[in-house]
């Protein structure tokens, strides 16, 4: 009889950081992924991620110092999620689209994240931002092949460096998304599709480095049989998001997390953000009114997004998903992933990684005993 480890998910390494679960667990902001989130997932041995994006909210004096509070609960966050997992893996979460990303991402390196992992627009500039001597593992998230080799052109051009690794997110994540609205749909843009269209597109920079750059697919994934098919497909790991919102250790609101609960299939809309991208929210009668041209905002806290064009956008983004992440859901709204109706329990952190590891272990059962 063959021994249960055979089934088992293989571990993921980027950069010679090593955890036993190929399972990174997607920055989610503003407020959703902090220290608590992060730190529980290292624990159960995947990667787990600190969102930056005003994680200042967590100070007394954020609304009188946004950017200097942010800089600060940075800090003590990174301090704070590696401090409750030692030995584990944390990394950020940082968008180019921040107005502070650089100095962002050399706080993060300085504080010592293990890895960043940066989107929202391409990360062309990332390896020479992060402090000298740093060790950080440097990972661009991207929407097609064509994105990752442009990446690892710049960089090896330009810094003589090549990602540690690359999370390649589809359509179906939460949040902000890489696509037009009116691409979301099409065939070509399906997370199976992207998947080997990066692998592929990385393979000639491996060869040259003679190293791999491990490919990490994202958005929509749910199931640990998900999990098996896109390591089957080629993949090193997964990133997942909202699963992750409805277990005991997210930083969300009570409140938040009975949003994922009681969501059903129709209440998922696709939203025109202010800063203009696309993204996957449940419907609320915020939205609603926003959509009305009945919200203005009345008064620009952070210039956190550099898109942003205050004060002709509809509402701020930043104060509603603030809102949202303190349970405040009548000034705010949820960002959510396309399966965010499948979620019925929270759970914790280790039930959650143990769940998956067992539909891993199932689909790898299933798919032997069919050969």
């Amino acid at each position: 009889m063959v021994k249960e480890t055979f089934f088992d998910p293989p571990p993921l390494s980027i950069g010679g950081l090593n955890v036993p679960i190929p399972i990174i667990q997607g920055g989610m902001g503003v407020g959703i992924s902090m220290a608590g989130l992060a730190s529980a997932v290292a624990r159960a041995g995947g990667i787990g991620v600190i969102a930056s994006v005003l994680i200042g909210i967590t100070e007394s004096d954020f609304h009188k110092d946004p950017r200097g509070a942010t800089f600060r609960a940075l800090k003590k966050q990174i301090r704070k999620a590696k401090e409750a997992a030692p030995g584990g893996v944390i990394g950020v979460n940082i968008m180019v689209a921040l107005s502070d990303y650089e100095k962002i991402v050399h706080i993060a390196g300085e504080a010592g994240a293990d890895l960043i992992i940066s989107g929202a627009g391409l990360p062309l500039k990332l390896p020479g931002l992060i402090p000298e001597g740093c060790k950080t593992k440097l990972v661009p998230i991207v929407s097609s092949g064509r994105a990752a080799q442009i990446i690892c052109s710049r960089w090896d051009d330009h810094f003589s460096y090549l990602p540690d690794a690359i999370v390649v997110e589809g359509p179906k994540a939460g949040g902000h998304l890489g696509f037009k609205a009116k691409d979301l749909d099409l065939p070509k843009n399906s997370i199976e599709n992207l998947v080997p269209q990066v692998i592929e597109a990385v393979k000639p920079f491996e060869q040259k480095s003679g190293r791999p750059i491990p490919v990490i697919a994202a958005g929509g994934i749910y199931t640990g049989a998900d999990i098996y098919k896109f390591i089957q497909m080629g993949a090193a790991g997964v990133q997942m998001g909202t699963r992750f919102v409805a277990t005991h250790e997210c930083d969300a609101s009570d409140r938040f997390k009975q949003a994922y609960i009681q969501a059903k299939k129709d209440d998922i809309c696709i939203i025109n953000s202010p800063v203009h991208m696309p993204g996957r929210a449940l419907r609320s009668d915020f939205i609603d009114k926003a959509n009305a041209g009945e919200k203005r905002p009345h008064k620009c806290t952070y210039k956190c997004l550099k898109p942003c064009r205050y004060p002709d956008t509809p509402y701020c983004i930043s104060m509603a998903l603030i809102n949202a992440q303190r349970g405040n859901l009548d000034s705010g709204f949820v960002f959510c992933g396309a399966n965010v109706w499948r979620v019925d329990k929270i759970v914790s952190v280790q039930e959650l990684i143990d769940e998956l590891v067992h539909g891993y272990r199932e689909a790898a059962k299933t798919a032997a005993g069919a050969k």
